[in-house]
């Protein structure tokens, strides 16, 4: 099939794929409002708020295990059957939830649902990560985020709608399942038709399918200098050796491996913790808690917040390419941190009341935040976990950090709560620290990837943004200059990484560098033989 001339093929594919990223955020956009109708409380019983919050953050729970399994699978047999698998696990739990009659039938949907996001949800950024042209790459990786932003809007006004539509019956809460349902069929299905990863076939040996791929996906011509490279770093394009699940995950942490798989971790998981589903979940409550009343605060967290970060999201990856990675991570965490503290502290003065203009700051405060963090964080986060690693363990490394970040995204679910029942300023303090301290580690730690290709990303791991270790030797080579040693810097070679030159002058660590520089490019299966019987 020739490329399309309007819509590239690997535009077309993107987008096709991350009907399982929509589904994510019409699931959060829908849950709350479906949960909250009435016709739902006469069909299967009020939910206490222990219970509410058990049922709502379900899907996360349970979307966890998969996750640290579900980039072995895609190694295994492929990024779009895995994507498809978990497309189909949806379908059936969503089937459950539309046709429940007691609650325990709706949790199993519910539980289902989040086993099969768990399965796709992080392989469609490694493949959309894989398909995509360098100069384009954040484009194409920040579409499935523009969905999930889209999703969330969809979410919440199919529930508007239904609810005036269907006032009498059942129907009003369990169409939006039945939608989702139908959704993720139509996704799964379309993920069989689609060619898989070139780079993908390439690991497993089969150039020819690659070649296929890469011809109906319309890459430039520049775009395939990866099929002359294979796991063994020769030209062959030999095939990656077949790893079992557990030596896959070790591998994930072993040198030359570890520094971005914790990297990784830190991006999809902790900086979760910032709060950001705290205010998707139970912004209502925070308005309500900041003195508007009930029918208003709906409206306002539900219809105007949902609007409002579908807005930010469009320039936000379509200027993604544009806008380096490690800026759009700094400028993030200062921003959502000083969201945070700004609202803590009028909290903590007791100037927040029904009336006054304490209450609209807080407001303010609360959409700046949603909107701050899906222009940075929320596109800089899954593009940089999906573009760091080596193809050999893209996949698993980014689903274990998926994996860490829907236990995150539960834990701030579950707990968000009870910490503003506690204290009104306490889990603002909390957010915001967490937030504030991803600042410098982010900063001393994360490499700038933003129009380099997957394969060139590595090299910026071998040295370090900012190496803490090589402050001292640093300022003792300044000082040495500055007291004339001039002739010695002379005599160096003009060609010499000079944070190299003085790790290898005042520690002897040249053995090192290159034992690990080599270490990255040697046969997967080769290192693990090593030290793993």
């Amino acid at each position: 099939m020739a490329p399309s001339k309007i819509i590239p093929n690997y535009l077309l594919a993107t987008v096709l794929t991350s009907t399982g990223a929509l589904l994510n955020g019409y699931d959060t956009g829908s849950i709350g409002p479906s949960l909250s109708m009435p016709q739902f409380t006469s069909s299967l019983g009020p939910l206490s708020p222990s219970l509410l919050g058990f049922t709502v953050s379900l899907i996360l729970l349970t979307g966890t295990l998969p996750s640290f399994f579900a980039g072995y699978l895609a190694d295994r047999f492929g990024r779009l059957p895995t994507i498809s698998a978990g497309l189909f696990t949806f379908f059936v739990g969503c089937i459950l939830e539309c046709s429940s009659d007691s609650l325990p039938q709706f949790l199993l949907g519910r539980a289902l649902a989040g086993l099969g996001e768990g399965i796709y949800l992080s392989n469609i950024w490694v493949y959309a990560c894989e398909i995509a042209p360098v100069t384009k790459r954040g484009v194409m990786s920040g579409i499935p985020q523009f969905f999930v932003a889209f999703g969330i809007c969809c979410g919440y006004f199919t529930c508007y709608a239904t609810v005036q539509a269907m006032p009498e019956g059942s129907w009003a809460w369990r169409t939006p399942f039945l939608i989702q349902g139908l959704l993720g069929m139509v996704g799964a299905l379309a993920c069989l038709c689609l060619p898989d990863s070139p780079r993908w076939y390439v690991l497993r040996g089969q150039r020819g399918k690659a070649v296929n791929a890469l011809e109906w996906l319309g890459l430039p011509a520049g775009e395939t200098d990866f099929m002359n490279v294979g796991v063994n770093g020769t030209s062959e394009g030999a095939h990656q050796p077949s790893l079992g699940y557990l030596q896959s995950t070790l591998l994930l942490f072993r040198r030359g491996y570890r520094a971005r798989t914790f990297l990784a971790l830190f991006v999809l998981g902790l900086i979760q913790l910032s709060g950001i589903d705290g205010v998707l979940y139970y912004a209502p409550i925070l308005f309500h808690q900041a003195g508007l009343s009930s029918s208003t605060s709906s409206f306002l967290a539900s219809g105007v917040s949902a609007i409002l970060m579908l807005a930010i999201t469009i320039p936000a990856f379509l200027f993604a390419d544009k806008w380096g990675r490690r800026t759009s991570a700094i400028t993030g965490g200062i921003g959502l941190s000083g969201c945070m503290f700004l609202i803590g502290s009028l909290y903590a003065a007791g100037v927040v009341h029904p009336y006054g203009i304490a209450r609209w700051v807080v407001i303010v405060c609360v959409f700046v935040f949603g909107l701050t963090y899906c222009a940075t964080w929320a596109i800089m986060g899954k593009i940089y976990a999906s573009e760091i690693h080596q193809p050999h363990t893209r996949a698993a490394a980014n689903c274990v950090a998926q994996g860490l970040g829907f236990f995150t995204n539960w834990l701030v679910a579950m707990l968000t709560p009870i910490l503003l029942d506690k204290s009104a300023f306490g889990a603002y303090f909390l957010f915001g620290g967490i937030a504030l301290f991803s600042v410098p580690v982010l900063t001393f730690y994360m490499p700038e990837t933003r129009g380099r290709s997957l394969e060139s990303i590595q090299e910026a791991f071998h040295r370090p943004t900012i190496n803490l270790g090589n402050i001292p030797s640093r300022v003792g080579s300044l000082i040495h200059r500055r007291r004339g040693g001039a002739a010695t810097r002379q005599n160096l070679p003009p060609s010499a990484n000079r944070d190299e030159i003085e790790m290898t002058r005042q520690h002897g660590q040249v053995e090192r560098t290159t034992t690990t520089t080599t270490s990255s490019v040697a046969p997967p299966a080769l290192r693990l033989g090593i030290t793993t019987v």
